[in-house]
């Protein structure tokens, strides 16, 4: 019969064959752990670095628009200008503004109207038809 001493140790040698067993899969579950959170880290550097970007191009994009609105703050009041100016003659105006939204370039509105250079890139810009597609 077998003694109570060797069934003690065929026990213990069970329990750490066990304890064996556990403590390989903690450090495998450990190291799959590790490289998932070296993972997480590289993605969470690289989405720093696009969101870097993002806000540079932002605030360059700010600046274009600020110089944008400052470039033509004066256009509402030039518009009235060319208007109380060709008012004796406004069809002459809504005419070049239906040449403009016909594709005419500035260059033709000057010849044809008497517009001024700035006047004539004025009307096709506000009322050309690449400013109309865009709206």
């Amino acid at each position: 019969m077998m003694s109570a001493e060797f069934i003690l140790n065929v026990a213990v040698a069970g329990i750490a064959a066990a304890a064996l067993v556990v403590a390989l899969v903690a450090v495998h579950a450990a190291r799959a752990w590790r490289t998932q959170c070296e993972a997480l880290g590289s993605s969470v550097a690289a989405l720093r670095r696009e969101l870097e970007l993002v806000a540079s191009i932002s605030v360059r994009t700010g600046r274009r628009v600020q110089r944008v609105e400052h470039e033509f703050s004066g256009v509402t009041e030039r518009v009235d200008q060319v208007e109380l100016r060709a008012a004796p003659g406004a069809g002459a105006l809504d005419q070049a503004i239906d040449l403009a939204r016909r594709g005419a370039r500035p260059e033709r509105l000057e010849q044809q109207f008497g517009l001024s250079v700035g006047e004539a890139d004025l009307v096709a810009r506000l009322h050309g038809k690449r400013l109309q597609a865009a709206r």
